[in-house]
């Protein structure tokens, strides 16, 4: 560690991203960490992965007849409670991009684990009207640094948003969850992901709506196989995201 950096911690005490406290767990994570990234180990030791056969799902929670892809899987290592219950919201609302590129450590690492692989990983993408207010698209941050550690090529410009949609958490039925998203993603042209197995990315999944409409639109392109990873997600109680 540099004199310089070490004078600045001095100056500007870091602080733990989740609660703000004394980041007392830095350099004793088991996880690959960003440079950035500081912790507490009363927040670490809410990070609680899923058992290994409980990470595997449909991609819909509620499955619906005529569904051209009924077997669409979802990989999600994690709960949405505890850490994530914490960190999700400060991901997404409190510029916090050190968070998703951590998630993005934890899921590639899971996945590594697990042998979830294709030949390429894209994100969902974000409407140009949430990327501006956000900053960055906590998918894309997620699903690169999964890239890098499970080694597999990673493109954030193979889907295209189509139009802004409203928050699917502020939906209860399913019915309307689905129509929310319907239509809302292409391929874009300048792709061909013909024959090509794809995983796409996002950070929560709970209904599992957006990620299935995402994956449609890989299909239609000709993919050959289309695989879904969220970072963590709650299949138990519908809009259990306090965002």
């Amino acid at each position: 560690m540099s004199l310089l950096k070490l004078a600045m911690d001095k100056i500007l005490p870091r602080n733990c991203l989740i609660c703000g406290k004394d980041p007392d767990a830095d350099g004793r994570i088991p996880y690959p960490v960003p440079e950035d990234f500081h912790i507490c180990f009363s927040c670490l030791s809410r990070l609680v992965p899923q058992p290994p056969d409980k990470r595997f799902f449909l991609c819909l929670s509620e499955p619906y007849e005529g569904d051209p892809y009924p077997g669409l899987g979802l990989y999600m290592p994690f709960p949405y409670k505890g850490f994530f219950e914490s960190a999700v919201p400060r991901m997404k609302f409190h510029s916090c991009p050190e968070l998703a590129r951590f998630s993005g450590m934890l899921l590639g690492t899971y996945m590594a684990k697990d042998n979830v692989g294709s030949s390429l990983i894209v994100p969902v993408p974000l409407s140009d009207k949430r990327l501006k207010e956000r900053g960055y698209n906590q998918a894309a941050l997620i699903a690169q640094e999964a890239s890098k550690i499970c080694n597999i090529p990673y493109s954030p410009d193979v889907l295209i948003r189509t139009r802004d949609t409203q928050r699917q958490t502020e939906l209860s039925a399913d019915m309307v969850r689905s129509m929310n998203v319907e239509g809302a993603f292409k391929v874009s042209p300048s792709f061909d992901v013909t024959g090509i197995k794809v995983i796409v990315v996002d950070d929560v999944a709970t209904t599992g709506f957006t990620l299935h409409e995402a994956a449609l639109e890989l299909y239609k392109a000709g993919a050959s196989e289309v695989f879904c990873c969220a970072v963590c997600g709650n299949r138990a109680v519908l809009n259990a995201e306090s965002f």
